[in-house]
């Protein structure tokens, strides 16, 4: 092997090291940790079932629902569960205060927003808001719960921060549905992009941006675009290739009605795509990935306007075109809009798309590691009580990372999780804390070991894992 590899390698291993007494003190970080978002809650028994939902959450358990969290701590199972599904204690100061923390650790003036819809596949028609909708998890139409999720996305991390239940229509309509399942009468229909500006609007103050993203679903709504530039934010949203543009000429305002003939007409975004010389591509470099550097094509079109639902939009917009391979070697092309200033760079456009693809890795690690989709409750309080917990379960092991990649710059979520589970079982005596650590040591070094070959493979010297300063 050359020597600058092997030195590499070297280099990378020592970062994996985990200290003992960094997982001995890990329960008690976890009950410190949770003290700001129990003083939210109205009672002694209430904190101390938030604190065990959450150890169940991070537990090496199958299935992290109430009533297997319940056994795990050796309860009667009707007390979590009534605290879960029948409490009404209120959620919303839980996710301020989980958004506060987000803002104030992860915070950037030019983080992302983004707005993303995950499925939950359900059986039966009891639950709350199921229905036959598009599930991405099942890749297809399905009876599924949906969820409208909104992310932190910063140069530092990515976390989920907020979300909504969607209620379709035929729930919202339905008043025995509604009472079986203790949707509070206050609960009207919103459209997904109703909910989605909600929750920017509420939430966004405090966590500090300068962008929002979504995928196609929103981007294609003309008003939900006209809505964002109307609150003063800044978009680049994925829309699908059917959407029409004209490119207008550079001083040429947009027409907001019929008129007279105009320079150029409406074509789809799939026409400007093929018109595009070579020249208009750009090659961006957008970050470091597991198995090599992330790099994407933008090309940029500065001034169009375009036309949805047979609505024209007040405003200019520019049009982006991109497209990379992912790591199978399938070639993606994708397209978005935005409404940003004129002479935007290409690569802080590259930065927001990639942004935008974040958020689904930071739901697949709720749902991995804190039991995001785990829940066997029908009931909307009961939803939105699981949905909270696992929000705060996945952001504790997030602050646990970045902390304790001061020492161990190789540390992962999942490693923290293992981490912590192990010290949490009921059998942890048996288990010390010296133990733990050589046993995540070993795992971490197999990490690095696979991302040192996969840049080797490409000709690359691997960077190391930047060391998190306080």
């Amino acid at each position: 092997m050359d020597r600058s590899f092997a030195l590499r390698k070297q280099q990378m291993l020592e970062q994996c090291q985990v200290r003992p007494e960094r997982v001995a003190r890990l329960p008690a970080e976890l009950s410190r940790f949770l003290d700001p978002f129990a003083a939210q809650l109205s009672n002694a028994e209430q904190r101390r079932h938030a604190l065990q939902f959450c150890e169940g959450l991070l537990s090496n358990m199958n299935r992290k629902n109430t009533e297997a969290i319940a056994y795990e701590h050796d309860q009667d199972r009707y007390n979590l569960q009534h605290f879960m599904g029948g409490s009404t204690w209120d959620h919303g100061p839980l996710i301020d205060e989980l958004c506060r923390q987000v803002g104030q650790r992860l915070g950037e003036p030019d983080g992302v927003l983004v707005i993303d819809p995950s499925g939950f596949p359900k059986q039966g028609s009891q639950s709350v808001g199921v229905a036959q909708q598009w599930c991405g998890r099942s890749g297809k139409v399905t009876n599924c719960q949906v969820g409208i999720f909104l992310a932190y996305v910063s140069r530092r991390e990515h976390v989920l921060c907020d979300f909504r239940l969607y209620l379709p229509e035929e729930w919202a309509k339905d008043r025995k549905r509604r009472e079986r399942a203790g949707v509070p009468r206050t609960v009207k229909f919103q459209t997904r992009h109703t909910q989605a500006l909600e929750m920017i609007v509420s939430r966004g103050k405090m966590l500090p941006h300068a962008w929002i993203t979504a995928d196609d679903e929103f981007g294609k709504v003309g008003h939900f675009r006209q809505d964002l530039h109307d609150l003063g934010e800044h978009y680049v949203l994925a829309i699908p290739s059917n959407i029409t543009a004209r490119v207008l000429d550079d001083e040429e305002i947009p027409r907001c009605g019929p008129g007279g003939p105009v320079a150029r007409p409406f074509v789809s975004v799939k026409s400007l795509r093929a018109q595009l010389p070579d020249t208009a591509w750009q090659r961006i470099d957008v970050r470091d990935g597991e198995k090599g550097p992330l790099h994407v094509h933008v090309a940029v079109v500065p001034h169009v306007q375009t036309k949805s639902d047979r609505r024209f939009l007040k405003h200019p917009e520019v049009l982006l075109f991109t497209r990379y391979q992912d790591d199978s070697g399938v070639r993606h092309d994708d397209t978005y809009l935005s409404n940003a200033a004129a002479g935007t760079p290409a690569a802080e456009f590259a930065r927001v798309i990639s942004a935008e693809r974040r958020v689904e890795e930071a739901i697949r690690r709720a749902k991995s590691e804190a039991g995001l989709a785990d829940y066997q409750v029908r009931t909307w309080i009961g939803w939105h009580h699981h949905q909270t917990l696992s929000l705060i379960a996945i952001w504790f092991l997030l602050c646990e990372m970045l902390q304790g990649r001061q020492s161990t710059p190789a540390l992962t979520v999942p490693q923290v999780r293992q981490m912590i589970a192990r010290t949490l079982q009921r059998q942890w005596d048996l288990l010390h804390p010296e133990a733990i650590a050589n046993s995540t040591t070993h795992q971490l070094e197999r990490n690095e070991t696979s991302r040192f070959y996969h840049y080797k493979k490409r000709k690359r010297l691997p960077p190391l894992r930047p060391e998190q300063r306080r």
